[in-house]
C-alpha cells in the first residue's frame, strides 16, 4: 500500500515537471547580424530565417541591422539553429537576444536552467524572474569578436560549459 502511494506521488510529480520542460522555449529572438553592406544583404538573411519552419514572422530595421523573430508556440528551435542560419547567408552574429520561458529563474550568477532549448547558465546576477525573460546569449559567435574579448576574463571561469553541445552562457536583460 505504501509504495503504491510512493509511485502515484512520483508519477505525479514526474508529470508536472514533465509539463514544464514542455512548454519551456524560446518565443522571440532578436538578431543583430553583422556584416550587412545593403538591403539585398538583409534579404538573404530575412528569406533564410522565414524558411525555418519554426519562424511565424521576421520584422527587419534596416538601420541596426536588427532582425526581430517571432516564433511559433511549441517550437524546439535552439540559438545554435539560428546562428547557423544566420551563418548560411554568408553574415554573422553580432548579439543574439532571446525571449525564453525558463520557469521561475532567480537569476543568480551560475545558475543552470535547461529546457528543450538548451541548457542556459547565468554569467552574472541578474533579476528574478517567473515566466517570460530576456536573456543576451555571450558564446562565442553570439556577439562580436570585440565583445567576446572584452568578456573573455569574465566566461573563462564557464570553460567547461563552453564545449557542451547546446550549451549557453547567459545574462538577463
Amino acid at each position: 500500500m505504501k509504495n503504491s502511494k510512493i509511485k502515484i506521488v512520483l508519477t505525479a510529480v514526474l508529470f508536472v515537471l514533465a509539463v514544464v520542460q514542455g512548454n519551456a522555449q524560446i518565443s522571440k529572438a532578436e538578431i543583430v547580424a553583422t556584416g550587412l553592406t545593403c538591403s539585398m544583404c538583409s534579404n538573404a538573411i530575412n528569406k533564410q530565417l522565414k524558411s525555418m519552419p519554426e519562424v511565424e514572422s521576421v520584422s527587419t530595421d534596416l538601420n541596426t541591422n536588427t532582425f526581430t523573430v517571432q516564433l511559433k508556440a511549441n517550437n524546439t528551435l535552439t540559438p545554435k539553429a539560428l546562428k547557423n542560419s544566420i551563418e548560411k547567408t554568408g553574415f554573422f552574429i553580432g548579439s543574439l537576444v532571446l525571449t525564453v520561458d525558463l520557469g521561475a529563474v532567480n537569476g543568480q550568477e551560475n545558475e543552470k536552467v535547461q529546457n528543450q532549448s538548451g541548457t542556459y547558465v547565468f554569467v552574472e546576477r541578474g533579476k528574478k524572474s517567473a515566466g517570460s525573460l530576456q536573456i543576451q546569449v555571450l558564446n562565442e559567435g553570439f556577439v562580436t569578436k570585440k565583445e567576446f574579448k572584452k568578456s573573455a576574463k569574465m566566461l573563462a571561469k564557464y570553460a567547461d560549459f563552453l564545449g557542451q553541445e547546446n550549451t549557453y552562457l547567459v545574462k538577463s536583460i
